[in-house]
């Protein structure tokens, strides 16, 4: 599997996020799609993503009942995505829905990612407030085993899980890791962060990186920055 580092792209309207993306010429970083920029866009800027060339991962975190994310997913397929995702909180039956939805008419689907806990959540506030008694790390194995039960191809998680979840679901099952710093950036309203170098130790096949590169003041600096520790070389 090829290791990538993802782009957040984290902009209220497509006219920003295409000007970002004009900045990038020559190159197509793998990006990432996520609430603020589709509902604010729509499917459209979707369309306009991967008529340039890049690969894009459709960062909805779909959680309802089974059937409602079925048949939502059976949309979100006729968009090409490479990458989708759903809430593994939202039991196997769910999961195994969003899986079947996914799948296009010649039998290809995106990579159907399942959330295991936002980076953005304590162990403090999962106990306190989502009423999870169990640990951080036993409830995102938890999660993964379900996920890959379900049929999806792996998780998001933090990278401090990323090699728990490889060693409870396989080498092959993959990890997409948000919460990524650089060891001289602010933490901002992320609780569990990790390096893109230590990342890439820790087991995680993507890494997801939003305002280390969407707010540098070279975002093509801090990209290739990115690539660099993560990737080596």
């Amino acid at each position: 599997m090829a290791a990538d580092v993802i782009i957040a792209l984290d902009f209220d309207s497509a006219d920003k996020t295409l000007s970002f993306l004009d900045l990038f010429s020559g190159r197509k970083p793998f990006v990432k799609i996520g609430m603020e920029l589709y509902y604010s866009a729509g499917p459209d800027i979707v369309r306009a993503i991967k008529a340039r060339g890049h690969r894009l991962f459709l960062d909805l975190k779909l959680h309802d009942i089974p059937n409602t994310v079925g048949k939502a997913m059976r949309v979100l397929s006729r968009l090409d995505v490479d990458m989708v995702n759903v809430h593994a909180a939202g039991t196997i039956p769910m999961m195994e829905a969003a899986a079947a939805g996914l799948k296009r008419e010649d039998g290809t689907s995106a990579l159907l990612l399942a959330v295991t806990q936002l980076t953005s959540t304590s162990e403090e506030r999962m106990h306190k407030e989502l009423l999870i008694s169990a640990t951080m790390p036993e409830t995102v194995m938890a999660y993964a085993r379900n996920a890959k039960a379900a049929g999806c191809a792996g998780v998001v998680c933090s990278p401090l899980e990323a090699a728990l979840v490889k060693d409870a679901c396989g080498p092959d099952f993959v990890t997409v890791t948000p919460g990524i710093r650089f060891a001289d950036s602010a933490a901002d309203d992320q609780a569990r962060i990790m390096t893109p170098a230590k990342a890439r130790e820790a087991g995680s096949d993507y890494i997801v990186v939003g305002r280390p590169i969407t707010a540098a003041s070279d975002p093509v600096a801090a990209y290739e920055r990115c690539l660099k520790e993560f990737l080596g070389g």
